[in-house]
């Protein structure tokens, strides 16, 4: 297949990303909207590394899969302690700097 068709479903996903971070309110459905994000870029990372014959973008992708994955754990560990003292995980009832 072409290098095209890879940067096409890329491109989607990362758009999929950004209309579920932008529209939903629902912090888990949230996180998993960011992790589409890094998922389309590691695709086109290795759709260039495949077409330009280098493993560097590849590499690349291993630092970006463990990035996500602390950002996994961090993320909803404080999606845990925000639902247990406000008891929702609706974005907008979520209120830090409000009394």
């Amino acid at each position: 297949m072409d290098l095209t068709w890879y940067l096409s479903l890329s491109a989607v996903l990362f758009t999929i990303g950004v209309l579920g971070v932008l529209l939903r309110r629902n912090v888990i459905v949230v996180f998993l909207s960011v992790e589409l994000m890094l998922n389309s870029v590691n695709l086109s990372l290795v759709a260039f590394s495949q077409a330009f014959g280098d493993v560097e973008g590849q590499i690349l992708v291993f630092f970006v899969i463990s990035v996500a994955a602390a950002e996994a754990a961090v993320g909803l560990a404080i999606v845990i302690a925000l639902f247990r003292n406000k008891l929702t995980i609706n974005v907008d009832e979520i209120r830090l700097f409000r009394g």
